[in-house]
């Protein structure tokens, strides 16, 4: 059963515009590994976030960095939760995230699906 649906579009140059002049929101929104990706996939994995967190209902309280994305060579990435993030996903039952992330042509986007696959509730 899908619990929810999160969509997210960041334009890249005005993501990385924001960045700088804030220095410090990088260390807000990522992890330090997520720091390190170029700039489209960082402008796609804050979109993630965005999709992770409208998919959960965007409650108050969640937090940047306990959501993130593992990159699997030849397959499609996968949502890592935890704290916040997966407390609120519990709450819900959601057991399974599917997520799509793409960027071209200076935007970067994510499509997130949040799915309960066990029992009723």
């Amino acid at each position: 059963m899908i619990v929810g649906v999160g969509i997210d579009v960041v334009d890249v140059a005005r993501f990385l515009a924001t960045l700088e002049r804030t220095p410090r929101l990088a260390e807000r929104l990522f992890t330090p590994v997520e720091r390190d990706l170029a700039p489209a996939s960082l402008a796609a994995r804050f979109a993630a976030k965005e999709a992770i967190a409208k998919a959960l209902g965007a409650p108050a309280g969640m937090r940047w960095h306990d959501a993130s994305v593992a990159r699997v060579p030849g397959a499609a990435p996968v949502v890592q939760i935890t704290g916040t993030v997966l407390a609120r996903a519990q709450e819900l039952g959601v057991d399974r995230w599917h997520l799509s992330l793409s960027h071209d042509a200076g935007i970067a986007s994510a499509f997130a699906i949040a799915e309960r696959t066990g029992g009723d509730r």
